[in-house]
C-alpha cells in the first residue's frame, strides 16, 4: 500500500463517502470539502493522486488543478476529474487544466478502480526512471570523485561520444543509451586507494599495475545489472583503456576486436581531457587536439572514428560551447 495518500475532493459528504467505501481497502485516503481545503490537504499530506470534482463551493476544481500545477511541489500529482459535468468541452478544459482522466458520475467502482491504478502505476514508472536516471549519475560522479577532473567532464566527454556513435551509423536509441552509460566509464576507480589515485607525481611500476586494475573493478560492479545500459556500461569500463594496436590494458585487444563503444569513448575521452583544463596543465587549444587524435588513429585510436569526429567538430564545439557555460 502506498503511504502517500489519494485525496478526495468532493463537496457533498455522500459523495466522498461512496469513494471512501470503493477505495479505503486499497489505498490511504484523505479528504476535501472545498478548493481552499484541497489545496491545504495537498500540502500537508502530498497525495499520490487527486479525484477532483469540479463543482466546488469556493474555486472550482479546473481553477484548483491549474493552481497546483503551476507548483513545482505538486505538479507532479496525477489529477483524475470525478464529475458530473459530461460534455465534450468540459473534458477538454479539465484536460487543459492539467488532467491525465475524466471520470463521469454516475460512474463503475471497477472503472474507477481500474483508472486509478493505471495512473498511479505510470507515476511509479515515472519515479523508477528518475531514480534509475539518480543511479547513473552517482555512479559517474563517484568514478571520478577523487581524482582531478573537472566537475562536467564525464557528461561533456558522455555527450562527444553520443554524437559520435550516431555519426559512426548507430541507431538514436543505442547512441542515446551509450551517452547514458558513457558517464560510468571510470566507476572502478572506486577500488583504488587515494594514494595511488590522488598521488602528484609518477606512478611507480607497483602502483600503475594497481592503476590499471580500475577497469576490471568497473566491469565487476556494473556486470551485475541485467539491465542493457548497464551491460553496456561495463562493457565500457572494461574496454575503454584498450588500444587500436594492441598496447592497452588490461587485455590487449587489439583493432576491431575491442568493442566499437569503448572505441568510441575513447576518442571522446582523449578529445575532452587534452580540451580541458587540470591542475597539472593548460586546456589545448582544439587545433593542437584535433592534431593529436589525428597522430593517435592507429596506434592509441581507431582511425576510422577520428576521421568520423574530426568530420562532426561544428557538432562537438557545439557541445563543447554548452557544457563550458556549464562548467562556468
Amino acid at each position: 500500500m502506498s503511504q502517500r495518500p489519494i485525496l478526495c475532493v468532493d463537496d457533498e459528504a455522500s459523495n466522498l463517502a461512496l469513494l471512501r467505501q470503493i477505495l479505503h481497502n486499497d489505498y490511504p485516503l484523505a479528504f476535501a470539502k472545498s478548493g481552499t481545503d484541497a489545496i491545504r490537504c495537498v500540502v500537508q499530506h502530498a497525495p499520490s493522486l487527486i479525484l477532483m470534482d469540479v463543482d466546488l463551493p469556493d474555486v472550482d476544481g479546473y481553477t484548483i488543478a491549474r493552481t497546483l500545477k503551476q507548483d513545482n511541489r505538486s505538479a507532479a500529482i496525477p489529477i483524475i476529474f470525478v464529475t458530473s459535468k459530461n460534455k465534450d468541452a468540459d473534458e477538454d478544459v479539465g484536460f487543459a487544466a492539467g488532467g491525465v482522466d475524466y471520470i463521469t458520475k454516475p460512474y463503475s467502482p471497477a472503472v474507477l478502480r481500474a483508472r486509478i491504478r493505471t495512473h498511479l502505476s505510470l507515476v511509479s514508472a515515472t519515479e523508477l526512471v528518475a531514480s534509475y536516471h539518480d543511479a547513473i549519475r552517482m555512479l559517474g560522479i563517484a568514478g571520478h570523485y577523487s581524482d582531478n577532473d573537472t566537475g562536467v567532464h564525464i557528461w561533456r566527454m558522455a555527450a562527444y561520444a553520443g554524437a559520435l556513435a550516431c555519426a559512426a551509423g548507430w541507431p538514436v536509441e543505442e547512441a542515446r543509451l551509450l551517452e547514458e552509460a558513457a558517464p560510468m566509464h571510470d566507476t572502478g576507480k572506486i577500488g583504488i586507494p587515494d594514494a595511488v589515485l590522488k598521488k602528484p607525481g609518477p606512478l611507480t611500476p607497483e602502483e600503475w599495475a594497481v592503476m590499471k586494475t580500475h577497469p576490471r573493478i568497473g566491469y565487476d560492479i556494473l556486470s551485475h545489472s541485467k539491465a542493457p545500459l548497464f551491460k553496456l556500461a561495463a562493457e565500457v569500463s572494461l574496454y575503454h583503456h584498450e588500444r587500436w594496436d594492441g598496447s592497452g590494458y588490461p587485455s590487449g585487444l587489439a583493432g576491431e576486436r575491442i568493442p566499437e563503444s569503448a572505441r568510441i569513448v575513447a576518442v571522446a575521452d582523449v578529445f575532452d581531457a587534452l580540451t580541458s583544463p587540470r591542475p597539472y596543465k593548460e586546456a589545448w587549444p582544439v587545433e593542437r587536439a584535433i592534431q593529436q587524435l589525428q597522430d593517435s588513429a592507429g596506434s592509441h585510436l581507431d582511425a576510422r572514428l577520428v576521421r568520423i569526429f574530426i568530420s562532426i567538430l561544428p557538432r562537438i564545439l557545439q557541445i563543447k560551447a554548452h557544457w563550458d557555460e556549464q562548467d562556468a
